[in-house]
């Protein structure tokens, strides 16, 4: 036994290179623990999103716990590092609110886009035309953009649990004596407090603690079960292939694909460096060593993932708590991968969660992306307009792509008018033309 798990340890050490990197095992799986934690809410609000865009819930379920177990493998065996996957926050949001229920296309034209997106974002990334494009959109829309899913993500949960809702002047309050109301403003403020004291898994933690009140209340119905098989892919697996043809090649499917493609590139990359640099894993020149590496295991997982059934999968922030529990190396990412396949037959305990548990979620995560907007410089008119409408057409438009498209084109028209050509490129100059097009004539 001894020399079984000898020879176990030195299989781990040889793979993510255990002592270069100052840690062990079991710091590694202590820290894959954690990053499970933090991220694995995912799963109830990710099936409760696709859900209202006409997905089978429990198949969104598996889907989402099988691409977040190959997305974070693939994360910890390539490139090396503890950074968790899984389908992501806004991204999702996107594909039910705007491109299903706004747009009116199928869910399976959504999982088409995504799909599309991640053999897209695999090319650039073996071909490096990832930085290109990068370089290409103005930092302060890039800022503006995930300010803006953040509000839009926010305000979706507001909505969701009926604390804003239609009124006579278009939004009002809603009826805070109802107790599902109740219920989900306790579960707003238990959150916060529990992020506020650092509290780990917090978001997983308040969710658990909201459902237990609300079943303990009768407010909502107790789950069925604790353990049971993993639930059928069956409903969304491969349906991305169902898509006609005439809608493949569609101007809406161009602008679908841009967006799930820009928002994927700045929030993947952001991620990666923002949380390598929490971790120490940037080098002298403030760069991350195997980016392409990290990038190849998002585009794949990301693919694989729309394939299975899911929206599009991206490096997640909250691998920075692993970070912090001492994590260095794959071995985190493989071990909260694990445990997301783990949770496949947990599948009664995590879908009995209520709307009224995941709302506070979503509005706490919009606070957290809405950080950004601190980067804008809003002294600079010709930057802070453009910003300003991209973050707040999302949530007032409804549309995530829509705010970026108002970014886009304001940005190009005030560095025209101001003779500051200098700061756009042809490509916005290109882009712009193309949202114009699409007003006028779609």
């Amino acid at each position: 036994m001894q020399s079984t798990q000898t020879m176990n340890k030195g299989v781990l050490e040889k793979v993510f290179k255990l002592s270069e990197h100052n840690t062990n095992v079991k710091t590694e799986v202590i820290a894959g623990i954690t990053t499970f934690m933090t991220m694995a809410y995912i799963l109830v609000v990710n099936s409760n999103i696709l859900a209202d865009a006409g997905m089978d819930k429990g198949a969104v379920f598996a889907a989402t716990a099988i691409a977040a177990f190959i997305g974070s493998c693939a994360m910890g065996l390539l490139a090396n590092y503890p950074i968790g996957l899984a389908p992501g926050m806004g991204l999702n949001a996107f594909f039910a609110y705007t491109v299903v229920l706004g747009m009116g296309y199928s869910w399976q034209f959504a999982l088409c886009a995504v799909l599309i997106e991640g053999i897209i974002f695999i090319l650039l990334t073996i071909t490096n035309v990832r930085e290109k494009i990068i370089d290409c959109i103005p930092t302060a829309l890039k800022h503006a953009v995930t300010a803006g899913i953040g509000l839009f993500i926010a305000f979706i949960g507001l909505s969701n649990a009926g604390i804003v809702v239609n009124g006579s002047t278009i939004l009002a309050l809603g009826n805070l004596k109802d107790p599902l109301v109740l219920l989900t403003i306790f579960g707003l403020l238990l959150t916060a407090i529990l992020i506020a004291r650092n509290v780990k898994g917090a978001f997983l933690v308040a969710m658990l603690t909201i459902s237990i009140v609300g079943m303990v209340g009768g407010l909502v119905h107790p789950p069925e079960g604790v353990v049971s098989a993993a639930p059928s892919l069956k409903p969304v697996f491969m349906q991305a292939f169902s898509v006609p043809m005439e809608q493949i090649f569609s101007f809406d499917m161009i602008v679908v694909v841009f967006t799930f493609l820009f928002v994927d590139l700045f929030d993947t990359v952001g991620c990666l460096v923002g949380v390598a640099s929490k971790g120490d894993m940037l080098d002298e020149n403030g760069k991350l060593p195997k980016a392409k590496q990290a990038l190849f295991a998002d585009a794949i997982a990301t693919t694989v993932g729309a394939l299975l059934g899911t929206s599009t999968v991206t490096a997640y922030v909250e691998s920075a708590a692993g970070i912090g529990e001492g994590g260095r190396t794959g071995l985190t990412a493989v071990t909260t991968g694990i445990l997301f396949l783990l949770a496949l037959f947990f599948a009664p305990v995590f879908t009995a969660i209520p709307t009224q548990a995941t709302a506070p979620v979503l509005i706490l995560v919009g606070v957290m992306m809405a950080s950004s907007l601190t980067k804008i410089d809003f002294s600079d008119f010709t930057n802070a307009i453009p910003a300003f409408l991209t973050f707040a057409m999302m949530p007032l438009a409804y549309s995530i792509a829509d705010g970026i498209i108002f970014g886009i084109i304001s940005f190009v028209v005030l560095k025209i008018a101001t003779k500051r050509t200098n700061e756009i490129n042809l490509s916005l100059i290109i882009l712009s033309i193309l949202f114009i097009c699409k007003f006028i004539f779609l």
